[in-house]
């Protein structure tokens, strides 16, 4: 199990994100710069404890109506070799030293798990505290596996958010711009055979929930 530090983070995460996020192609906001807030998330435990994993969920209130995002991050000691593409940036940790943050969906370890995690053999943590499950995140997944150990995998970020897709032809897509769903549990799309879901505080308003992220199977 991750074991999560209370300490200072030089710059902090949301300073990181502040300036990546608007040079993702699903970012919706405007000129500006965002302005962010952390609104939930969850974690993934790395089996060899070497990798840390989050899926956080921050809101920009910079424009008109407040937009929640999913923002997948891995901390690791070291640079990732051939992922210079989706570093995030460089932090001073209080305890760890120096970690560099990636884009989750570019960084195998933490695709392994979020594919794991759709299949139910893992199980997701919660954000802020060590050994303790996350119950408010739910996964669902029929049919076969959709990922092995020999199988690469392919992330394309595109307007609506982020594919990750295996040469069979199945894809596991995250919603980067979350949206409350208006049914509880979410409804899924019909062709969906799986899917993650969970909920995020908004700055102000009644706690959402929604779907994080929606499986494909190939034909």
């Amino acid at each position: 199990m991750a074991v999560i530090h209370r300490t200072a983070l030089t710059p902090t995460k949301l300073e990181l994100l502040t300036s990546w996020l608007p040079s993702r192609p699903w970012y919706a906001g405007g000129a500006g710069a965002p302005e962010l807030a952390k609104s939930g998330g969850f974690r993934l435990d790395d089996p060899q404890g070497e990798v840390g994993i989050e899926f956080m969920v921050v809101t920009d209130t910079s424009g008109a109506d407040p937009t929640a995002y999913l923002v997948p991050l891995t901390y690791r000691g070291a640079p990732l070799d051939g992922a210079e593409h989706a570093l995030v940036g460089i932090m001073e940790h209080g305890v760890l030293g120096r970690r560099w943050a990636y884009d989750g969906c570019h960084d195998p370890v933490a695709v392994a798990q979020l594919f794991a995690l759709v299949e139910g053999r893992v199980q997701a943590q919660d954000q802020n505290a060590s050994d303790t499950p996350d119950r408010d995140v739910t996964c669902s997944h029929t049919g076969e596996g959709l990922i092995s150990a020999d199988l690469a995998v392919t992330a394309t970020d595109d307007r609506e958010g982020t594919a990750l897709a295996v040469p069979s032809g199945a894809a596991l897509r995250l919603h980067r711009v979350l949206r409350p769903a208006q049914d509880a549990p979410p409804s899924l799309p019909q062709a969906a055979t799986g899917h993650i879901s969970g909920s995020w505080s908004p700055p102000s308003g009644p706690r959402a929930r929604g779907l994080f992220a929606v499986v494909h199977n190939g034909s």
